[in-house]
């Protein structure tokens, strides 16, 4: 779902809250291998001379009855290749419908958000679209569990599933309170990073439905304090902590908060969320001031806006959120590739200001006037995952 961007660029806030699990280190990446190959040694073929050939006459009555046994192959070969292409076309659905494969045309769908890790160890917010039912929640979580067809689809957005294989839900949301239960098989991850990534995962994806404020887990029906490898899970999870950025061991916290910041992924396919501690007010003018300053050092994302660029005014007012930007916000317009980075801008302003209570709009203003150069569509959902697909120039590799 897209909304063209009228030219003052009042833009809906995306339709998706967002939750917030803890850090992710960096896991190893996997080398691509090359295979070399060694052609092997053709055998010496004999000399024309000692050849015994026939004589033309006979040359030409095989020729002849070789072009008839010819046909008659070509024709046999050609329904069999026939037959065998439809075989493989009915075989091999798209990946991303074949969520909805089984439904009719007039079947409603709807979207949902799944969360997966990228390529840095982040955990990544994806929209997909799944037909409309009831358990629209559960239905998320079970495509975030590693199975053959949910891998290949993560995989075709060089996404991992968080998730592990065989892993059940038992749901049960009230008053704003999810209880989820994990069955016996979520106890298999190999190390605490996978525990991190599964909990916070799982409790981000289901903290992003309205209905949802904190989520409690339970493992095989019995309550624990921490997994197999030491990752708490006592407590309660909260929407305030998707990716935290380290923090130093000597700040005092006691009057610390949290916002949460959307930067581009490296390749700038995804729009990946980071929470940051700030030692000022969590409200939408500091969030759009940290914003500015871009992510960590060596953090593996890219700085939304231009260089200089600085925060004249936030204003919130019956929804609207007004954000005046100084010119040098401007130069998007005549970056490199300006549609792409005008775009990835104002998709990293409008789902950092999307956060806060009250915020239906966006406007984006330079130096007090309407920002007019503008792409040909920006997205009010995260990550939608048509887009990333087709944005993501092949498979990874995946254990």
């Amino acid at each position: 779902m897209q909304c063209s961007l009228p030219p003052f660029f009042l833009f809906p806030a995306p339709f998706f809250s967002a939750a917030r699990p803890h850090t992710i280190h960096q896991p190893n990446q996997r080398a691509r291998r090359r295979t070399n190959m060694k052609l092997p040694k053709l055998p010496k073929l004999p000399s024309l001379k000692s050849l015994h050939l026939p004589s033309r006459i006979t040359m030409e009555r095989l020729l002849i009855v070789s072009a008839a046994a010819l046909v008659v192959v070509l024709a046999v070969r050609g329904g069999q290749q026939t037959q065998t292409a439809m075989q493989q076309t009915d075989f091999t659905p798209d990946v991303s419908t074949q969520t909805i494969a089984d439904a009719s045309p007039d079947v409603e769908v709807t979207s949902t958000v799944c969360w997966y890790e990228d390529g840095e160890g982040y955990l990544v917010p994806v929209t997909r679209q799944i037909p409309l039912q009831d358990g629209v929640a559960k239905a998320t979580l079970s495509l975030m569990v590693k199975s053959s067809e949910n891998d290949l689809a993560a995989a075709r957005m060089g996404l991992r599933n968080v998730i592990p294989e065989g892993v059940t839900f038992d749901l049960d949301i009230s008053g704003g309170k999810a209880r989820v239960d994990l069955s016996k098989e979520a106890l298999s991850c190999q190390n605490a990073e996978e525990e991190l990534l599964m909990v916070q995962g799982t409790a981000a994806a289901l903290c992003g439905f309205d209905t949802v404020q904190e989520v409690t887990f339970l493992f095989d029906g019995q309550k624990r304090s921490q997994l197999t490898h030491g990752t708490d899970v006592s407590g309660v999870f909260k929407a305030d902590s998707v990716n935290l950025e380290s923090v130093e061991t000597t700040a005092n916290l006691t009057n610390a908060s949290r916002v949460q910041l959307y930067f581009p992924s490296a390749d700038g396919r995804l729009m990946v969320p980071v929470t940051r501690t700030v030692f000022s007010p969590a409200d939408l003018t500091t969030a759009m001031l940290e914003l500015a300053k871009g992510p960590e050092k060596d953090s593996g994302l890219e700085i939304p806006l231009p260089k200089d660029c600085g925060l004249r005014s936030v204003t919130l007012k019956n929804g609207v959120a007004t954000i005046d930007f100084t010119k040098e916000f401007a130069s998007l317009a005549t970056a490199e590739d300006a549609s792409a980075a005008t775009s990835q801008a104002l998709r990293a302003i409008v789902f950092t200001a999307s956060q806060f209570p009250g915020v239906k709009k966006v406007e984006v203003l330079v130096e007090g006037k309407p920002f007019e150069a503008q792409p040909s569509a920006v997205t009010t959902f995260v990550n939608q995952a048509d887009e990333v697909m087709a944005q993501y120039p092949g498979l990874i590799t995946v254990d």
